[in-house]
């Protein structure tokens, strides 16, 4: 009886270490991510896929709402990158993911961003996964090049119309003191035009500037 309970002991042990080494994975997965945005970011200084040259921020101040500023990304035109398991069409083609468990529920994706004025800005990267041990994950880093980056974890549930809502984690440069609140929301094209995309992506930022501690 004593050689089943260690046996038992010994094969909880080994699952429990085998979920921990798979959640490691999955972090070190999503840190390489975040850091390929930015060598991307670095990239297009040399490749023209967005103008270094800084738009008008087309912000609007709302009482009690902060700064709000809509992105988006049209689909799949504005799309650079996209990878998941069994991809019938990965972007770029050929894209071989990772053979391994641990990327099994992963997705990710790289978008070119507009503004309002339907002008690029910047790249995004969308991170949704589904790990045993955090649970479900979705996040965003939105880099803008002449302005800075913003990281943001949204809440994996879509609220009452349909969108996602994430809170702003950290950022750099002009965002470096901003927190607030981002909208995800996915918006059908409705023309019939043959060159018409699926639809867009929208992204619309609630920021304020975070008050110093004293």
């Amino acid at each position: 009886m004593l050689c089943g309970l260690s046996q038992i002991g010994s094969e909880e042990y080994d699952r429990n270490a085998n979920l921990t080494k798979l959640s490691d994975m999955f972090k070190t997965f999503v840190a390489g991510i975040v850091l390929g945005v930015v060598a991307t970011a670095a990239g297009l200084y040399y490749v023209p896929v967005v103008d270094q040259s800084r738009e008008q921020s087309l912000v609007i101040v709302r009482p009690n709402q902060g700064n709000t500023e809509t992105f988006y990304a049209n689909v799949p035109m504005d799309r650079i990158l996209i990878g998941a398991p069994s991809q019938q069409s990965p972007v770029p083609p050929g894209l071989q993911w990772p053979d391994n468990e641990g990327f099994a529920n992963l997705r990710v994706e790289l978008f070119k961003i507009r503004n309002a004025k339907d002008v690029v800005v910047g790249v995004a990267s969308r991170i949704a996964a589904n790990d045993e041990i955090p649970g479900d994950v979705i996040e965003w880093v939105l880099h803008l090049p002449a302005r800075g980056s913003i990281y943001v974890s949204v809440q994996p549930e879509p609220q009452e119309g349909g969108h996602r809502v994430g809170t702003v984690q950290s950022g750099t440069r002009e965002f470096d003191h901003m927190r607030g609140e981002i909208s995800e929301r996915w918006v059908a094209d409705t023309a019939e035009s043959d060159d018409a995309s699926a639809g867009r992506i929208e992204l619309i930022t609630a920021l304020a500037a975070q008050q110093a501690e004293l």
